[in-house]
């Protein structure tokens, strides 16, 4: 497969640099390692994966891939975005409307049409904005759009007015926070305070099965990696090196005649996008999605994630992603009344003693040991050849 670029057509994995092609093959080692685990091996075998697990690892895969949507934008484009967990939240509330339709007269009130929370609340019909969830297809498609169409109209308005740095980041912050106060009322249609949850099943199969978690996890692991080939394919492209001329000198490079808000306004809806994606994942793995999900800490916790990982790495913010909810999940089962200082106290360590984050700092000192060895190369050539004179003339 060929890609075009500006300078030629390029096979799309040379794209791939020797970290992400390490990240695409862990990934696929997951994929088939899990499910083998999980399915063929028998419980009370020392390498069985128990289900619960399985979930919680889909879970994280869905917070790496928010953190890749979030480094693509922040780290390549210089946008720090403090609302990405709006995006994230939409597009579970797009699956989960999905989910709730799929439940029919299972609920406790038994209605056919009708979710649980709207027959408490005495709604005698269904609203518009519900109908057309009770297809998957559909679901699917208001997954990309609903997030998409946001982030497209508020970059246009934005960017188009040149708002930038912590005043876009705080008008970010300020339409997540919009969305929780309004997803948090009971005549929004979305569950109020409770959110959507009790969910049943997703495409006929029963959510709490062991085959349904694992293929849950399954397609948490393909759209991890589709989503960071995106990611890659955008930022080593010429569209790519302009948007780091941005990130660099926003002035310079609109000086030098390029639309700088088309460039932010396509890679933020298509960050705003994938975000989407990942809720969509996390909503079944979990079994719940509210208002909680809009919280501006959410937000900020998402960068906290890629700038542990590596910011501008783009595996290195799936890596923090990872690592950090892993933390989260630790901590507040070994020390539950300090777990947010402990995470604190990490987030401050990485800071102060990796500023590139893991990936970064890895880079980086790898690159040093290149550059000694390179040094010791010469010197240690010419002495061989001393050597060797000195043996030819004897």
């Amino acid at each position: 497969m060929a890609v075009g670029t500006g300078s030629g057509y390029v096979p799309l994995l040379m794209r791939l640099d020797r970290g992400g092609a390490v990240f695409l093959s862990v990934l696929a080692a997951a994929a088939v390692l899990v499910p083998v685990l999980n399915l063929m091996v028998p419980a009370d075998h020392p390498l069985h994966v128990p289900t619960y697990l399985v979930s919680l690892w889909g879970k994280y895969l869905c917070f790496a891939l928010l953190a890749v949507s979030v480094d693509l934008v922040w780290g390549y484009c210089g946008i720090l975005s403090l609302g990405h967990g709006a995006f994230f939240a939409l597009g579970g509330y797009a699956m989960g409307m999905y989910l709730m339709r799929q439940i029919g007269d299972r609920g406790v009130y038994g209605d056919p049409l009708l979710p649980d929370f709207m027959v408490f609340l005495d709604w005698d019909a269904l609203p518009w904005y519900w109908y057309g969830f009770d297809s998957f297809a559909f679901a699917a498609l208001m997954v990309l759009l609903v997030p998409g169409a946001l982030a497209f109209v508020f970059g246009w308005l934005a960017f188009r007015s040149r708002v930038t740095g912590v005043y876009l980041s705080i008008m970010t912050q300020a339409m997540t926070y919009a969305l929780m106060l309004a997803f948090f009322r009971n005549d929004m249609g979305f569950g109020g305070n409770n959110g959507l949850t009790d969910f049943k099943d997703i495409l006929g199969f029963p959510l709490q099965a062991d085959g349904t978690r694992v293929g849950l996890f399954v397609a948490s692991v393909i759209a991890l990696a589709v989503g960071y080939v995106i990611c890659r394919f955008m930022v080593t492209s010429k569209f790519g090196r302009v948007l780091m001329a941005i990130r660099d000198s926003e002035s310079r490079t609109r000086f030098l005649g390029y639309r700088v808000e088309t460039y932010k306004l396509v890679v933020f809806t298509v960050s705003a996008m994938l975000a989407g994606i990942a809720g969509a994942l996390y909503v079944p793995q979990v079994g719940i999605i509210n208002p909680s999900e809009f919280t501006p800490a959410n937000s900020i916790e998402i960068i906290v994630w890629v700038a542990v990982g590596g910011r501008g790495t783009l595996y290195g913010a799936a890596l923090g992603g990872v690592l950090v909810n892993y933390a989260k999940t630790y901590f507040t089962g070994a020390a539950p009344e300090i777990w947010l200082f402990l995470l604190g106290g990490l987030f401050i360590a990485v800071t102060l003693l990796m500023p590139k984050g893991i990936v970064g700092t890895l880079d980086h000192f790898g690159q040093e040991v290149r550059r000694l060895v390179t040094r010791r190369q010469p010197a240690r050539t010419a002495a061989e050849g001393r050597a060797a004179e000195g043996r030819a003339a004897q």
